[in-house]
């Protein structure tokens, strides 16, 4: 098995490529976008994931535009102080925007993998020679796997294991972020309001030189077209009216975000990433969530393993898909739980909730727990041991 089609150039999707491309795959990827999106909010990495990234070789261009956060403030809505949690709580080892480490990945696969931008999958048939492929613009092609990393609202997931319903589960919350002005003057810090079921935040970005807007909101399930941005922006603006703070000026600086992103806080579950010929890797098929802390770590991570186990098995997905899947259960499973438990502290629905929290985390900047926040973060983590498939055969044409 030589010939594999990766769908999706964010994170899981690069990743993937680079490592296949090294151990001798021909790899094309195909992305609905023009280019490498650019936008999101910062990622961080720890433990295993870290470990990834230095076995990539990408540590050195990574380090070179880490946001070097520190502690992040919460604020009343007058903007006074209530309490605050140190860096490792929320940057982990290593902190980049999303943007910046997509950057980073592509430019490891661009000029020795085949890149199909503005185009997509359109259909799928698979034989005994291997997977027929259908796309929006180019021409039809097989090839001997493919592989799903197209995020939550996956294409080959729905083309292959069904609709998004059977497989998506909200958590109760949505989603919003975009670049603005750092008009704070934040250097190298986050500050952060909350209401019942609301936060609201700001970072800073570049060096300072700009800034993210972050916004959570518990909901019900809301109906709303994904390519409707203005009714996405909408519905922000409705979930946070009458909200103290900053939150005014930050509805207002949305009408005219570059990078406007909005969402549901969602995981994927499923009984099997895998069949036949075709893998889902990342939040295509185990998405964690971003209140998870580990989704971007997850993508790498299942990256690494999946294109680890075909490595050794010399391109034959029979061995290497259920063992992709073993190797990976109990780690996805970990993150997703973090997620949940990550919410009720994170985004509290009541006032009592919010109290709680605040004092939880006052009591953390006067008691010795530096040493604790650092292990706990690393707990999940490191929930994952990363084979060394360095000694697997290189495939041959």
């Amino acid at each position: 098995m030589r010939r594999i089609l990766i769908s999706g150039a964010s994170v899981a999707g690069p990743a993937l490529a680079h490592w296949l491309h090294r151990y001798g795959f021909e790899v094309t990827v195909v992305e609905r976008a023009p280019a490498p999106r650019g936008g999101g909010y910062a990622v961080d990495f720890r433990g295993a994931s870290l470990e990834v990234l230095r076995r990539m070789g990408v540590l050195d261009e990574l380090r070179a535009v880490e946001t070097g956060m520190g502690e992040t403030r919460y604020v009343d809505a007058a903007g006074r102080r209530i309490a605050s949690m140190p860096a490792v709580a929320f940057s982990g080892e290593l902190e980049v925007l999303r943007g910046d480490l997509v950057e980073v990945l592509h430019r490891r696969t661009a000029g020795v993998v085949e890149h199909l931008f503005g185009d997509s999958v359109t259909g799928l048939t698979e034989d005994a020679d291997g997977v027929r492929v259908t796309f929006e613009n180019a021409a039809p092609r097989t090839f001997d796997l493919v592989v799903g990393a197209d995020g939550l609202h996956s294409n080959v997931r729905g083309l292959v294991f069904g609709p998004e319903r059977e497989h998506v589960h909200e958590l109760g919350f949505y989603a919003s972020v975009f670049t603005t002005a750092n008009h704070l003057g934040l250097d190298r810090t986050g500050v952060f309001h909350n209401s019942p079921g609301r936060i609201a935040g700001l970072y800073s970005a570049r060096h300072n030189t700009e800034a993210k807007a972050v916004f959570y909101f518990a909901a019900d399930p809301l109906t709303y077209d994904r390519g409707d941005v203005a009714r996405q922006r909408e519905l922000v603006a409705e979930a946070f009216a009458g909200q103290g703070w900053e939150v005014p000026r930050l509805l207002a600086a949305m009408a005219d975000a570059p990078d406007f992103y909005f969402d549901s806080v969602s995981q994927v579950r499923m009984a099997s990433s895998t069949r036949g010929r075709v893998a889902l890797v990342g939040d295509a098929g185990y998405c964690a969530s971003p209140l998870s802390g580990m989704g971007t770590s997850l993508a790498l991570v299942g990256a690494y393993v999946l294109e680890g186990e075909l490595a050794a098995a010399g391109g034959d997905h029979r061995v290497a898909f259920p063992e992709y899947e073993r190797r990976l259960r109990d780690f996805a499973l970990r993150c997703r739980r973090q997620a949940v438990d990550s919410a009720r502290w994170f985004v509290p629905r009541t006032r009592a909730g919010l109290w709680l929290r605040d004092l939880n985390y006052r009591m953390m900047t006067v008691l010795p727990t530096g040493g604790l926040v650092a292990r706990m973060a690393l707990k999940v983590a490191n929930a994952i041991t990363l084979e060394d498939y360095r000694g697997a055969a290189v495939v041959q044409p």
